[in-house]
């Protein structure tokens, strides 16, 4: 990972932009025993709060916009799932449900303060002596004041939420807005295409590797791996940084 901060300029051009937090790349790592960052995530069940967010500050349960919306909460569930089985199909990063919302690296929920559409704020150690920072924690907050929906329509007044969900994890794992379009990371939402492109999956791969077969895996899981234990919400907050998609003039 030593390469990160020395092309993040020129990934501008490969249809990508690592996420740079006060000048420092951010990733996951993988936790001890683990041959790759194994990230978990669940949807909020209640009001939460984290003073340090920008914008994710207050969050809570999906409910009311499910409702307003429409969506089946089994629906949204299936969404989700996609959305994070996009980009764990692209690298080598792998996405599971957590024990419990209080237990999760990737939380998501609805603001409690509705603003814009989609926000994610990534929480990284400051202190840490590796070239590219981990992170310890994300937050991917929507606004359940807007009108959503799954699949695409043509309707851009009302945003896809596997679109919506996978750009937010784009840069709840390390990746920022390249400066064109084309890209599920780019800065608006767009009804072209629902798979992550060319350089959605670059930008991954240079961060965390390219997806190796879990027959190469199998072996190198040890004991103290399958023993893993979540640290608590809130712990290590050290840094945060904030992403969103632009508002698309009404």
């Amino acid at each position: 990972m030593c390469c990160v901060l020395s092309v993040a300029a020129a990934s501008q051009d490969r249809g990508y932009k690592v996420l740079e937090l006060e000048g420092n790349g951010v990733r996951w790592q993988a936790r001890a025993g683990w041959p790759r960052p194994i990230v978990s995530y669940a949807v909020a069940e209640h009001d939460v709060e984290f003073p340090g967010a920008r914008n994710c500050r207050k969050m809570t349960s999906l409910d009311r916009l499910l409702s307003a919306s429409g969506i089946a909460p089994a629906t949204l569930h299936r969404e989700i799932a996609a959305a994070f089985a996009l980009w764990e199909a692209a690298a080598d990063i792998s996405f599971r449900p957590a024990a419990s919302a209080e237990h999760a690296d990737i939380l998501i929920g609805a603001q409690i303060e509705p603003e814009g559409w989609a926000f994610a704020d990534v929480f990284y150690d400051s202190a840490s002596r590796e070239p590219v920072k981990s992170i310890s924690k994300s937050l991917i907050c929507l606004n359940p004041a807007r009108r959503w929906k799954v699949g695409f329509d043509g309707d851009l007044r009302a945003y896809d939420v596997r679109y919506t969900i996978a750009h937010e994890i784009g840069h709840a794992i390390g990746l920022d807005h390249p400066s064109g379009s084309g890209q599920i990371m780019g800065y608006r939402y767009e009804e072209a295409f629902r798979e992550l492109q060319a350089g959605d999956v670059a930008g991954a791969v240079l961060l965390y590797g390219e997806r190796r077969p879990e027959s190469e895996m199998a072996g190198s899981v040890t004991q103290a791996g399958r023993e893993r234990r979540f640290a608590p919400a809130g712990t290590n907050l050290k840094r945060w940084g904030s992403r969103a998609f632009s508002p698309r003039p009404q």
